[in-house]
């Protein structure tokens, strides 16, 4: 089946974190894709990602990140998908950075913001199969 989640991590380090994402989407028979992009060391690369997603049958996007965590936003201002946000939480703030970063888009950049900690991954999943009901 064609991939209709993507799930963008910044770093190989993030996938730990969105496992009860994944579980979530995979119980409910959601098909979806994982890439791991850094908002940062590979901006190009991301926004290339995002050319084609609606082509490819993707409608949401689960973007997790920590520290600066551009990615989400980075993401949201590529695309029209709706782009769910997640902060990993990561030392040396655990997580408040983050949150603090995936929290304050600019008007017109619209990301949906889950919380930190262990909610946060299973949150995104839940709220990704809200957007994926309204769609049908």
């Amino acid at each position: 089946m064609k991939p209709i989640v993507g799930i963008v991590v910044g770093s190989k380090s993030d996938l730990p974190y969105i496992k009860e994402t994944e579980k979530i989407l995979k119980e409910n028979k959601v098909p979806y894709e994982v890439k791991i992009i850094s908002a940062h060391r590979n901006p190009e690369e991301l926004r290339r990602y995002t050319q084609g997603l609606k082509k490819r049958g993707i409608k949401v996007i689960i973007a997790a990140a920590g520290l600066s965590a551009a990615l989400p936003g980075l993401l949201a201002s590529y695309t029209e998908l709706p782009v769910i946000g997640i902060p990993v939480p990561k030392e040396p703030m655990k997580g408040l950075d983050a949150l603090l970063s995936i929290l304050q888009m600019p008007s017109g950049i619209p990301l949906a913001t889950m919380p930190l900690g262990k909610s946060g991954p299973k949150n995104a999943a839940l709220f990704a199969l809200r957007i994926l009901k309204i769609q049908s």
